[in-house]
């Protein structure tokens, strides 16, 4: 994950300190319309959100932070380390990724062992591709860059069901398991896919092929929402 990235979740925990409610969930994701016609393959990524209050039947509504991050394209191949030394091998990894925060809004008006609710989104993802070098037996990063970059907007909805799985541990009130799915609509974006770099192996020179669509992402999660 590069720097832009890693700062959006710093961010998201400094954030959560100060949450009634928070969780995160693992996930798939399933490009939808010109993205999927560019990308014809799931991605599969982690979130995490906290909102300032937990929800009940007297204030049913609450508001917060949502973010998540996305790999839709991972590709590892062996290389030479350079032409000058070919008989030196390192893995050189490139990976597609999607990074997003959103404003969140949750509905759940329930209360019992059973929950399910709504919640809205508002916000904008980092899309990106980064290239990384690892030496082969010590697995450490020697080199990296970001290929390529882009910025989108994005709103959209989901809809979920809350299951009580404890209740009273010391500071935490209940637990639940979180099942969801969400649609988010992202507006128009460059980016690059997994046969978006073609590199010409007579002179070394990189071509970049970047797609140009909506990112609109179905994406289906499993996780935990813990209420203080």
């Amino acid at each position: 994950m590069n720097k832009r990235a890693t700062f959006l979740f710093i961010f998201v925990f400094s954030s959560l300190t100060i949450a009634q409610s928070v969780g995160g969930s693992f996930f798939i994701g399933q490009p939808q319309g010109d993205f999927k016609t560019n990308v014809d393959n799931l991605g599969y990524g982690f979130e995490l959100h906290g909102t300032l209050w937990t929800p009940s039947k007297e204030r049913p509504i609450t508001f917060g932070i949502d973010a998540s991050y996305l790999i839709y394209g991972l590709k590892t191949e062996r290389r030479p380390f350079s032409l000058t030394i070919p008989e030196v091998g390192v893995d050189v990894t490139r990976t597609n990724s999607l990074a997003s925060m959103h404003l969140l809004f949750q509905v759940n008006p329930f209360g019992g062992t059973i929950q399910p609710y709504i919640e809205g989104l508002f916000g904008g993802a980092y899309i990106f591709t980064m290239t990384e070098i690892k030496s082969e037996y010590l697995n450490q990063e020697i080199a990296s860059s970001t290929n390529y970059d882009d910025f989108t907007w994005s709103y959209g909805a989901g809809a979920g069901l809350l299951i009580l799985l404890n209740r009273d541990l010391g500071d935490v009130s209940s637990l639940f398991l979180d099942l969801k799915a969400r649609y988010l609509y992202g507006s128009e974006a460059q980016y690059l896919t997994e046969t978006g770099i073609v590199i010409n192996p007579a002179n070394s020179q990189v071509y970049y092929y970047p797609k140009k669509s909506k990112t609109d992402l179905l994406s289906f999660h499993i996780g935990v929402t813990v209420n203080f």
